[in-house]
């Protein structure tokens, strides 16, 4: 054994634990039922760490460094259960079974229409009123390494939230070595249903706890097009150009220059974004760009990247100042933005939108990285 890795094992560590990533675990808080819920910590070794939660398999902080080297958590949330309890807001949140809006709550799947719970005006939102970020998710398994992961699983039974089929869910999140966080999302039924899941984390580059706002950040959506509302943010089964638009971040463009005008009638309907962007009309076969975020006095970068064919944008118009988060800041309207790649809203009733279809025998999957950088 060389001096070096003599050394290292007389202070009771490996040769390879100076560069492995770690995986901790600890009690959350306990549920009103009962149920316990625990905070899964993913590090690696240059000090860039993800804390998971069980309730909502949720992004409950995320540690990134800025252009100096600083770390700071990027992510809204709360410092403990009782506010995700209390005022959710999705915060880092898994949502499903279908992410986004179903139009009055109702789709109809071979000829027998179903309806899932209104929970955002006339629409169902997320799921329902009690979607998957509401319930709590079983660790599986946790895994050190190259990259630290755990994984998560929720079973979902048949007529929940009015979804039929039995739905078996996981999700997989990972950090590695450059501080990159992915999720695998993977689900399975035994009868046929519709499935749409993805990730609702509010993003501030500029720190959680920053007195910037997340709308000075400069933001780039590959998309051409955009699937343009009613006033309940439901789809009309327009594809809209962007060129010429307040839509159009084709190139980086500060978000806030964009969204102040509101002469742009989907901009009064939404009080901001809250919106489908269309990277593409179908699922690309490896994950391809769908947006770029950078802050330009820290310098961070995040790359979000998925196989999806859309993309929602939420410049959080609906933070209204009755939140204090995990830093003690107030999050007020425009202190985050979040993009979630997925398959359109309303897609059950827009065959021409694609299918969330799920039929047994099938997999359904969606793999989203958040790749970080620094200028």
């Amino acid at each position: 054994m060389k001096t070096w890795a003599i050394a290292i094992a007389a202070l009771g560590f490996t040769a390879t634990s100076a560069t492995a990533a770690d995986v901790s675990r600890r009690p959350f808080g306990t549920m009103p039922d009962g149920t316990p819920v625990e905070a899964i910590t993913l590090s690696n070794p240059s000090g860039s760490s993800a804390t998971i939660i069980t309730l909502g398999a949720s992004v409950q902080s995320l540690l990134v460094k800025d252009r100096a080297g600083k770390l700071a958590d990027v992510v809204l949330g709360y410092p403990d259960l009782a506010g995700y309890i209390a005022k959710p807001n999705y915060f880092g949140a898994t949502v499903g079974r279908v992410a986004n809006r179903i139009a009055r709550g109702r789709f109809t799947l071979d000829g027998k229409t179903y309806e899932s719970p209104l929970s955002d005006g006339p629409n169902s939102l997320h799921g329902g009123t009690r979607g998957f970020d509401k319930l709590v998710w079983k660790v599986v398994s946790v895994e050190k390494g190259p990259s630290a992961k755990v994984v998560l699983r929720l079973v979902s039974p048949d007529g929940d939230q009015g979804y039929p089929g039995t739905l078996t869910a996981t999700a997989t999140y990972s950090l590695d070595a450059k501080g990159d966080l992915s999720v695998s999302y993977t689900a399975t039924t035994d009868k046929p249903t519709i499935v749409n899941l993805s990730n609702h984390t509010y993003w501030n580059l500029a720190g959680e706890g920053s007195k910037r706002g997340a709308l000075g950040e400069l933001l780039t959506i590959p998309a051409d097009e955009y699937t343009p509302t009613d006033a309940t943010s439901i789809p009309t089964g327009e594809f809209r150009k962007v060129a010429g638009t307040v839509f159009d971040f084709r190139k980086p463009t500060v978000i806030n220059d964009r969204v102040r005008d509101a002469s742009d009638v989907q901009i009064r309907y939404g009080r901001g974004y809250d919106h489908n962007w269309v990277v593409s009309r179908t699922m690309a076969p490896a994950p391809r760009l769908m947006a770029r975020v950078e802050d330009p006095v820290s310098g961070r970068v995040m790359e979000v990247l998925s196989r999806e064919p859309g993309i929602q944008f939420y410049s959080g118009n609906f933070l209204d100042g009755t939140i204090t988060g995990k830093s003690g800041h107030i999050y007020r309207e425009g202190d985050a933005i979040v993009l979630e790649p997925q398959m359109f809203p309303d897609t059950p009733n827009r065959p021409e939108f694609g299918s969330v279809r799920l039929d047994p025998g099938q997999t359904y999957r969606n793999d989203i990285m958040f790749r970080f950088s620094a200028r």
